[in-house]
Parts: C-alpha cells; structure tokens; sequence
C-alpha cells in the first residue's frame, strides 16, 4: 500500500470519527499481516469513556466508507478500540477515582532539581496534592507538581 493512499484512508476516517463524535487517535495499518490489518483507536471528543458498544457503531461507517472509497483492493481486517486507562492523573474526575492508590509523583523543586515521590494518592486541592508516605501526609504544592502517575508501590 502507497503512502498516498494510507493518507487518504486515515483523512475518510477522521471524517467518519468527526460526525459521530470522535476522534481518531491513532491510525495503523499492518501490511506485513494477511489480510491486512487497519487499526483505528478513537476517543470521544467531550471527553467521555469510549464503550464497546461506542467502537461497534464507529465500525459500520467506517468499514462502508473504506469499502466505497475503492482505496484497497485487497481483503483487510478493521479494529476499532479505544485508549484505554491512561496512567497519568489529569482530570478531577481521575484524583476522585483513584484516590487510595499508589501514585508516583514527579516534583520540580524550588532548585530547579526533579525529585520522585511515592505514596498513596490521599487528596487533590486547587494549591496542592497530598499523598500518603508510609502513614505520613506529605503536601506538595501545584506548582512543583510536573507528572502525577498510578504505579505500583515499592517498599
């Protein structure tokens, strides 16, 4: 598959993705497999989880407007999915959900020197992140804060 064509088949896709609400966030296609591969991961564009039920109805349009796009002439395999969890906590909606698990924070302190922080994430404030350090509540201010990230904690 030329790449001129590869181009054209993401553009029809994230045509398809912008009417019904979504965004493509990545686009593949896997030549080396047979049939060939096309991968697809959408996200919605309000913010939204994607459901199965959301990568289902991508599909249909999304396979009818490749089909009549006449771009392949070759039998392929669409997958639509979506992101998945990210690790990283950015939404209020990610420090509510996750409150209580082990976090890693990354904090650029006042020395201009990136310190690592482990903890259980404890509370998020408009000034500050609170985490739980082996039973002590440490506060770090927001503006130190540069990564907050679910890990796995080490002792």
């Amino acid at each position: 598959m030329n790449q001129e064509n590869k181009i054209k088949l993401e553009t029809l896709s994230k045509k398809v993705a912008n009417v019904r609400g979504f965004e493509i966030c990545s686009f593949k296609i896997k030549t080396n497999q047979n049939p060939i591969v096309i991968e697809i991961t959408i996200k919605k564009t309000n913010g939204d989880d994607i459901s199965i039920d959301d990568c289902a109805l991508f599909n249909t349009p999304a396979s009818e407007e490749i089909e009549n796009s006449n771009l392949l002439n070759c039998s392929y395999v669409l997958e639509i999915s979506s992101q998945g969890v990210s690790d990283e906590l950015t939404s209020e909606r990610d420090f509510k959900t996750f409150k209580g698990f082990p976090v890693n924070v990354e904090v650029n302190q006042k020395n201009s020197k990136i310190k690592f922080l482990n903890g259980l994430l404890y509370e998020k404030s408009k000034d500050y992140l609170a985490i739980n350090i082996k039973g002590k509540i440490k506060k770090i201010p927001f503006d130190e804060v540069l990564k907050i990230s679910l890990c796995t904690l080490k002792d």
